[in-house]
């Protein structure tokens, strides 16, 4: 047969044009040809030209790119164009097989038109990337054309008398429909851009968040077909290969995704429901807000969601036709083909084409494909929307923190828990609710769909398929609940434990030194005991819900088909029993995720209760006197978004008068003494209660002096700070600001006029700003300057200033990144006094008339407060004359007050001058006098060696100096511990991140014990081949019935021989019953299994892991905790251990089944057609590369949206702690900018994550359905048994479902794993040698019995990689001596100490105590046996008793005795439960002095003849530390007492006085002597002391 156009029939008179030249159907289609050849010709020299001088340039940035109007119209009916196309080239192929010749010109036009189409979209695209309309003109032309070609064919057919019933009659007209619109649109675009035929073509500029190149998310602006596929990811994820995706990579947000934006819609939708409500008592609904404010995307969302279902139930339906049709493939009757010959063709009727198998195929494909297309659009733009909730959300919280009142934190209405849980937890739940919220409706659709669609494929047996899957849904919902009530019980008993192990870290050292690390070790265990109780209830839930889901498939088609074999009279044939196979399939999913949705449909109503709460608490009254707009709105924080941006209104403009600024300031000084800054009349303030908290004040802060405010503790000193500050209620009476003239509106005692490049809002604003240091110092999570200057601009001078006036340089310098240091809870930790002074120094750095300092020297010592007072408050505040209010209870400052304001029980007793007072109310001053004389007497005493800011800095230094001898190794905390041999170059790191770790896994699952192991490995196998022989059998019987329907029908005229055959039949047809039901109970009972083996695998691994670490750590020697940053430690048992214990085995589960399961699915295909194998070669490298890329760009994707959530959550707690603060700096508005950063840079993060989610999965669903395709197309071809080719297709749909969740299972693993290495590696630190050399029965009983210690030739060292601290150092200690060591800091006084202990490496000499050298010893026994006191007085919570004697060894009078020895009997006595009183974390419920006395009764209640004081009286007051010499002197006379002193006056009473230098001694003998020695250390300390 050769090719001819139109054919070479024999009697065909195809060119004859007798009729008339339109009358001859080959040429109407060859006439169909010239728009398709016309648009090739003009097209491809124009994209050829194009391209090329595009690759010579640099690649076009996508600040270019533009949708022309209709952009979305004219991609979707493209694509319909394309798909009529194929179906035209289908038709005209499938009616070329009934002609005699091939006639070309039923398919040619047909594919030419395909090419066109594609062309046009191509040329199109490019068209719109360079913004030049005028090309396309000639698509325009070519609608046109192609148009009239079709009118032409369609009005021959209708003379024809063709009909609907046709095909081709059908796609003619399909297609003169979408050239039409398509025409259309091009008319569209022609009136909107006006780009030829009008005179003044529009200019139109891209939008504006492309022209802004930092805007990389590009999803809302490229075409459709890349929004589809998510094209634009690919140089992201395959460029993470190459190198890390960083926070700079993915940009910020688009305008319309902005937090601000989402907040601003959001809030006008509540504040429109505030006004439309009747009664002001009801709160806006949220709910309705919402909806407003984002209902439309999620009814785009849903719409998608409905198609995508819609498009599902095709896979079955298409399965069902291509088994069905695959037998009845034969020829048609040739008889019925003149029938059909019109115009000299034939015609298929339009039935025909859906019986073609190879047709069906294809359509399963495309509906694979779209189905998928459209599930992912639904996911994504719910997500979208999800997150622009959460942004919305966060905003409107903060917003509202920083307007609560301060009398609902303080009272407790409102903590800081609750708010932390509003953002971290209820903002999740409401988007996670969102994510889920299409389901709500689509998914009854697709059950009632599925049910509708098994009823008429099974008839009633589907009932009974059906109603078991609804009865079980219920259940899975009870556990679904049970479920999370189980996290809930979990999650406290971890909090628990976590509260106990960060005690017993804190106070590590201590345990050590008393030997009471393995009590508290056994109660950390006791609470991991009861948290693994519940985790064992939260593994069986776990694995239950697991089994439902696999089970519920099984128990349904085991009934449906039973049922259907006994109760129907038709056979099941297999395209009906595959077909409803998928169907059941396509139904487990919703039902299981129904409950889920159920579930946070019902939190999300929660959260929105706690919420609607929330917004409605009590606000901050406006105090209008000190600002004109105290609440501002969100508004004002617009615009700040661009910090450089001054274009903000400038109202107050005409004031401007920088220049006159100082020499006008000259002149008022003179009158602004008799100024008055605040006053208050008549004030009657509250902290919310009706009880007024101060009452009947009249006080006035006079102008540029300094006023100070004393009295006795809580008497509300502080209150009246915040009273002025318009903090607290205020019951009557009012606060007046001192408003200045307007020209002068912001002299802020500028000493330079360094912010005028602020915006203008900002300045004026100023004027009313107070600088505010609360008492209790608040720090932000920054560095150190950007904690003093606040968000003002730096100023060199003046910073130096405020450093030095703080006395904050010599803190700075031992920082280890100096003032670029970060702290605050995420950063170092520093001490009190630190931490006030920083909040000091920003109080005097900021540029405000108004210093407000509360209680500024409690936590200072007094060569300190000295110097703050006279440098920072007396010369840098009063020269440049400002407002200082100062509260204190340092009476010997009171000479230097201009004004002094007297409290007493919340009111003022006096005011006036220190003369006023001093004439006026002599027994107030005399009063004064004797306590400030007291206070004289102690400054002599303490002006001693080392100050207590001296011995802050020193464990500051020793933090450091330890830290830096691991050589910041881990500096950071997630820092990879590098894998050992692998040079650090591309190359590897590519390969290693690409790589799975596969030692991490066996060394999770070798934790779990091997038998677990194997039984999990076995189970699963068995399970999945248990599956396959369930649908194998499926397809055995089914195949037989249908053979032997057609056995039966060539005898079907033998009467007899039928009837004997039917009940033949009918035994052989149950003979297949009872085998399907055993497999089916095996498979049931085998899912049970698997769950429960992977689920208890994951709950033994846990166990051994943690059990392991905790010993690990506890029994790590002292160095390693030096070293080792607490929060790295705590982090292994916090977030680490919580991955391990309930997300590791979930994962692990759900990757092991879904890979099974497509195994399995590609095994049977390639059983049922060996062909299939040679297509899976490149799909499986496709799906190879797709992975490989994915893994890594997720988990870099899942680090940046981990690390960025966690400063948003600091923010929001730093800021609901320092709200006084931040209110009254006036720095709300600079709050607010930086929590929308916080918020985009997160959203950002977590947006690129789910599109990069998508990316994955909408190509593995495409490879999945290219699976599909071939499977289908590959048993056509070699035609199997019916039955297996249902089997083969209905696994290769289950691929689909599963592919994407084996990689993303895969990432999800590799992240989780990275916490399982983490632990590892501690795990390999060494322990202290708990054993010694002598064994515990040869050490007496009593030993040290006598106290006597020899020190021969000791050499210390921290580690083996360090210098010796103690170098050969000699001494003899007699029984009995009080002994003390003094020396300056870092002299090795402390690792003295610490070797008697064996707490440090002696690599040289020995300890000898009574006879036996320690270094033999047990540690355990050795540490009982001696006692120690240390500088940092150390309590843990629990009773008072477990804290003196935790072994409970001692009867209470001897614990009654040690506290009485304290001088602590009577405040115990007096505490509720005596003994038994609660003692919080940390002891925070006693005063530091009274720590370090139960200390002391600690070291008494162990009755030891050695006692060790290190420092012991470094951090108290001077009455606390005469009670310590006392009872040192008394209570342990006959004791051998070492003291290490840093206050040299404590030991000159001392037996033996050792002098330290360099770790080695230097003098030793008695202190009398020594002191007679002119020349001796010890008598210039004591010259330095006194």
């Amino acid at each position: 047969m050769g090719l001819s156009f139109c054919g070479n029939d024999k009697d065909s008179n195809a060119y004859s044009v007798d009729n008339g030249v339109l009358d001859n159907g080959c040429f109407v289609d060859a006439l169909n040809l010239v728009p398709h050849v016309f648009l090739l010709f003009i097209t491809f020299p124009i994209l050829f030209i194009g391209w090329g001088s595009q690759s010579s340039k640099v690649q076009i940035h996508h600040n270019t790119w533009l949708h022309f109007p209709g952009h979305n119209l004219r991609w979707i009916l493209t694509f319909t164009l394309l798909f009529v196309h194929v179906c035209e080239i289908a038709e005209g192929i499938v009616s070329n097989t009934q002609m005699e010749s091939n006639h070309l010109h039923l398919f040619m036009p047909a594919l030419m038109g395909f090419i066109a189409a594609t062309t046009s979209v191509v040329y199109y695209h490019n068209i719109e990337t360079a913004n030049f309309p005028k090309l396309l003109l000639a698509l325009f032309i070519y609608w046109i054309l192609a148009f009239i070609t079709k009118m032409i064919k369609l009005w021959k057919f209708a003379e024809a008398s063709l009909g609907v019933q046709h095909l081709r009659f059908c796609i003619t007209a399909l297609l003169v429909i979408l050239y039409g619109l398509l025409m259309a649109v091009e008319i569209n675009v022609i009136r909107v851009r006006k780009y030829v035929f009008f005179a003044n073509p529009q200019r139109v500029k891209p939008p504006e968040d492309l022209q802004d190149l930092g805007v990389r998310f590009l999803q809302p602006f490229v075409n459709l077909l890349s929004k589809a596929t998510y094209w634009w990811m690919n140089p992201l994820i395959i460029g993470a290969h190459k190198r890390p995706i960083e926070l700079k990579k993915i940009g910020k947000l688009p305008i319309a995704m902005r937090a601000l934006t989402n907040y601003l819609s959001l809030k006008d939708a509540y504040e429109e429901q505030k006004q439309n409500t009747d009664d002001p008592e009801k709160s806006p609904s949220i709910w309705r807000s919402m909806y407003r404010a984002f209902g439309r995307p999620i009814l785009l969302s849903s719409t998608f969601r409905f198609t995508a279902d819609l498009l599902g139930f095709a896979g079955p339906l298409c399965i069902s036709g291509i088994v069905e049709h695959l037998k009845s493939t034969t020829e048609i009757d040739k008889s019925n083909k003149t029938g059909n010959m019109i115009l000299g063709v034939y015609h298929m009727y339009s039935t025909e084409l859906l019986q073609n198998t190879y047709v069906l195929a294809v359509l399963l494909f495309l509906a694979l494909v779209l189905q998928r297309t459209f599930l992912q659009a639904s996911y994504y733009v719910t997500i979208e929307t999800g997150i622009n909730l959460r942004g919305a959300l966060l905003a409107m919280i903060y917003n509202k923190i920083l307007r609560l009142s301060t009398s609902n934190m303080s009272m407790g209405e409102m903590t800081l828990g609750q708010i932390n849980n509003l953002v971290a937890i209820e903002t999740n739940q409401l988007m996670w609710f969102l994510f889920l919220c299409p389901n709500l409706w689509a998914m009854p659709v697709q059950i009632i769909m599925g049910v509708i669609l098994l009823y008429y494929l099974l008839g009633n047996s589907a009932i009974i398929g059906a109603g078991v899957i609804l009865l079980l849904a219920p259940v899975q919902y009870l556990i679904a609940t049970k479920l999370a009530d189980t996290q809930k019980s979990t999650l406290d008993y971890s909090t628990d434990r976590l509260k106990k192990t960060t005690e017993i870290l804190k106070g590590i050292k201590l345990l050590k030194l008393y030997a009471w690390d393995n009590i508290f070790c056994d109660s950390v265990e006791e609470t991991r005991e009861k948290e693994l109780t519940s985790l064992k209830t939260f593994a069986l839930y776990t694995s239950m819900s697991i089994f439902m889901n696999a089970a519920i498939p099984i128990a349904a088609v085991l009934a449906t088909f039973v049922t259907h074999a006994y109760i129907e009279e038709d056979r099941l044939g297999p395209a009906k029993a595959f077909a409803s196979l998928a169907l059941f399939h396509i139904l487990v999913t919703p039902l299981f995720l129904l409950s889920t949705v159920v579930r946070f449909a019902v939190k999300a109503l929660v959260s929105v209760q706690k919420l609607s709460e929330f917004l409605q608490s009590d606000e901050i009254g406006d105090d209008s006197w000190r600002n004109g707009e105290m609440s501002m709105p969100l508004e004002t924080g617009k615009k700040y978004k661009y910090p450089g941006d001054t274009k903000a209104i400038n109202r107050k403009g005409r004031f401007r008068m920088d220049n006159y600024e100082q020499p006008m300031r000259r002149q008022l000084r003179p009158t602004e003494t008799e100024d008055v800054a605040v006053q208050v009349d008549d004030g009657y303030f509250t902290w919310g209660s009706s009880l007024s908290t101060l009452s009947d004040i009249n006080i006035r802060i006079p102008t540029g002096q300094l006023t100070m405010i004393v009295g006795q503790v809580g008497c509300g000193k502080s209150s009246l700070l915040l009273a002025m500050l318009g903090e607290m209620q205020n019951i009557s009476g009012k606060v007046s600001w001192s408003k200045m003239p307007d020209c002068e509106i912001h002299l802020d005692g500028n000493i330079s006029g360094h912010d005028s490049g602020l915006p203008y809002e900002e300045r004026s604003k100023n004027r009313y700003s107070v600088a505010y240091a609360a008492q209790k110092s608040w720090l932000l999570n920054a560095t150190v300057e950007d904690n003093i200057t606040f968000g003002s601009p730096f100023n060199k001078q003046r910073y130096k200033a405020v450093i030095d006036a703080c006395s904050l340089q010599p803190d700075i310098d031992l920082l280890p990144f100096g003032d670029q240091t970060e702290i605050g809870e995420r950063g170092i930790n520093l001490s009190g006094g630190q931490r006030q002074r920083i909040c000091v120094a920003r109080a005097l750095y900021q540029n405000t008339n108004m210093v407000f300092l509360d209680d500024p020297f409690s936590a200072l010592d007094i060569h300190l407060s000295d110097h703050l007072m006279q440098e920072g408050i007396l010369t840098f505040l009063q020269d440049n004359k400002r407002t200082v209010v100062l509260v204190t209870h340092k009476l010997q400052y009171l000479i230097h007050a201009d004004w002094i304001i007297a409290m007493k029980d919340g009111s003022v007793l006096r005011e006036g001058t220190l003369k006023d007072i001093q004439t006026h109310d002599v027994e107030l001053y005399e009063h004064w006098k004797t306590l400030m004389n007291r206070h004289d007497q102690e400054l002599e005493k303490e002006t001693e060696l080392e100050s207590q800011t001296t011995l802050e800095r020193k464990t500051l230094r020793r933090a450091f100096y330890s830290r830096e001898a691991k050589n910041q190794i881990d500096d950071e905390d997630e820092e990879e511990e590098v894998e050992e041999d692998e040079d650090d170059n591309m190359s590897t790191t590519t390969s290693r991140r690409s790589k799975i770790p596969w030692r991490d896994c066996w060394r999770y699952l070798s934790s779990g014990g091997f038998l677990m192991v194997f039984l999990m490995v076995f189970s699963k196998l068995a399970k999945h081949s248990v599956m396959v022989a369930i649908d194998y059998w499926l397809a055995k019987w089914t195949s037989s019935n249908q053979r032997n329907e057609s056995f039966a029908n060539l005898f079907a005229n033998s009467t007899n021989y039928t009837e004997n055959n039917d009940g033949r039949q009918n035994t052989e047809h149950h003979s297949y019953v009872p085998v399907f039901i055993i497999l089916c109970g095996a498979a049931i009972a085998l899912c049970l299994i698997t769950s429960l083996t992977v689920e208890f695998l994951g709950v033994a691994a846990a166990t051994n892991l943690h059990h392991n670490l905790l010993n690990k750590i506890i029994h790590a020697p002292i160095r390693f905790f030096d070293i080792t940053p607490l929060g790295q430690i705590l982090n292994r048992f916090s977030a680490d251990t919580n991955i391990i214990d309930q997300h590791i085995p979930s994962t692990l589960e759900s990757l092991t089944r879904s890979t099974l399961l497509c195994l399995s699915a590609i095994g049977v295909i390639a059983f049922v057609t060996p062909t299939f194998l040679i297509a899976l070669v490149p799909l499986a490298v496709a799906f190879y590369f797709i992975q490989k890329y994915f893994r890594v760009a997720s988990r870099d994707l899942q680090d940046l949206d981990d690390s960025t959530q966690l400063p948003l959550l600091c923010h929001f707690s730093e800021t609901a702690e320092g709200l006084t603060t931040i209110r009254a700096f006036r720095h709300e508005a600079r709050f607010k900018q930086r929590m929308l950063e916080l918020t985009d840079t997160n959203n950002t993060a977590y947006l690129f994550l789910s599109a990069a989610n998508r990316w994955l999965e909408v190509r593995t669903d495409y490879l999945g359905a290219m699976i599909v395709l071939t499977a289908a197309v590959a048993a056509i071809r070699s035609s199997p048994q019916s039955g297996l080719v249902g089997l083969g297709l209905t696994y290769a749909l289950t691929v689909t479902n599963y592919l994407n969740w084996v990689v993303r299972n895969l990432a999800d693993l590799e992240v989780q794993m990275a916490a399982v290495k983490k632990v590892n590696s501690f795990l390999s630190t060494e322990s202290e040698n708990y054993e010694g050399s002598i064994d515990v029965s040869q050490v007496p009983e009593d030993w040290p019995q006598h106290g006597e210690i020899k020190i021969q030739d000791l050499c210390v060292r921290y580690d083996p990689m360090l210098k010796p601290v103690l170098k050969h150092v000699n001494a003899h200690i007699n029984p009995g001596q009080k002994v003390g060591i003094c020396g300056r800091t870092g002299s090795g006084k402390s690792s003295l100490s610490l070797a008697f202990f064996n707490m440090v490496d002696v690599f040289e000499g020995k300890i000898v105590i009574d006879g036996i050298d320690i270094c033999k010893l047990p540690l355990h026994t050795l540490r009982s046996r001696l006692s120690i006191i240390l500088q940092d007085p150390m309590l843990f919570s629990g009773s008072i008793r477990l804290n003196l004697d935790p072994e409970h060894t001692c009867t209470d009078d001897r614990l009654w005795e040690a506290l009485e020895i304290a001088q602590l009997k009577n405040m115990v006595k007096a505490l509720p439960g005596g003994l038994d009183a609660v003692v919080t974390e940390g002891g925070e419920n006693f005063s530091v002095g009274q720590r370090q006395l139960f200390c002391l009764a600690r070291a008494f209640v162990r009755k030891s003849s050695i006692l060790i004081m290190d420092e012991a009286t470094a951090s108290i007051d001077m009455a606390t530390e005469n009670i310590l010499q006392k009872v040192v002197m008394t209570a342990f006379a006959d004791r051998t007492v070492v003291t290490i002193a840093h206050r040299v006056h404590t030991i000159l009473t001392a037996d033996l006085v050792i002098v330290m230098k360099r770790g080695s001694i230097m003098e030793n003998g008695r202190p009398e002597i020594l002191m007679e020695q002119e020349d001796s250390m010890f008598a210039s300390f004591v010259k330095a002391d006194m």
